[in-house]
């Protein structure tokens, strides 16, 4: 989960609403240069971060708060396979670009456990295997998953608060396209991002929050109980062409 500090206690936003809210901005791109498959890869992005399930594990830090999922570094190869797995039930398409995702995310940790190493050999032969089956080039596969690379990171951006102040611009990734793209938030607290990507010169984006107020708990089971019942805030960003 993504947890950002408030004046009273914490900001909560599962991953699972993150991913969401990356599919939100990848619906927005300019229709004439999506990538390929865009209704599967949208899928995709909306799904990369099943693999979180926030309300069954330990998600407390030493002193009782809750732990950011930047603080996670235990490696569970089971939830990787399971996720691959799972997500070969919605397409091979799909699967691809987790597959990748996990790829990326894991590669450096190769060498940690026979284990991990076996699950990366078997993603790279995955990939390459649902490729030829789906009759792609790897460029095209490169292209699609840049893509969802790109609208992962953005929606990161705004949900740990990145956003730079003082109308500064920050990079977000290249594109698909082989383009870097920069966002800055205005002074009016509209966003824009240039090169101006999407198809509408304004629109708006939003994601659930759990909104909790008190700072320390005791036990998971507490949190997770604090969770249930907090309040849910609605975050909205609204973009707009410079």
């Amino acid at each position: 989960m993504i947890v950002n500090a408030t004046q009273n206690g914490w900001e909560v936003i599962y991953h699972r609403a993150h991913a969401l809210l990356a599919a939100q901005l990848a619906g927005q791109w300019r229709r004439k240069d999506s990538p390929p498959r865009m209704y599967e890869t949208l899928a995709a992005i909306s799904h990369h971060d099943d693999l979180e399930q926030e309300w069954k594990e330990d998600n407390l830090t030493e002193a009782g708060a809750p732990r950011d999922f930047t603080m996670n570094t235990e490696t569970i190869v089971k939830k990787l396979a399971d996720l691959v797995n799972n997500a070969r039930y919605r397409g091979r398409w799909v699967a691809l670009l987790i597959s990748k995702h996990l790829s990326r995310l894991n590669e450096p940790k190769r060498g940690e456990s026979p284990e991990l190493n076996q699950f990366l050999d078997e993603q790279l032969q995955n990939q390459q295997r649902w490729r030829e089956a789906l009759g792609l080039q790897p460029a095209e596969v490169d292209a699609a998953y840049a893509f969802m690379q790109w609208c992962d990171r953005l929606s990161l951006i705004l949900c740990q608060k990145k956003l730079p102040a003082d109308q500064r611009f920050l990079e977000i990734s290249k594109g698909h396209d082989g383009q870097r793209y920069d966002i800055m938030q205005r002074s009016d607290n509209l966003i824009t991002v240039q090169p101006w990507p999407f198809e509408d010169d304004k629109f708006t984006v939003n994601i659930e929050a759990c909104n909790l107020e008190q700072v320390k708990f005791e036990s998971c089971t507490e949190l997770n109980q604090a969770l249930q019942q907090a309040p849910i805030k609605v975050l909205e960003w609204t973009f707009v062409k410079s």
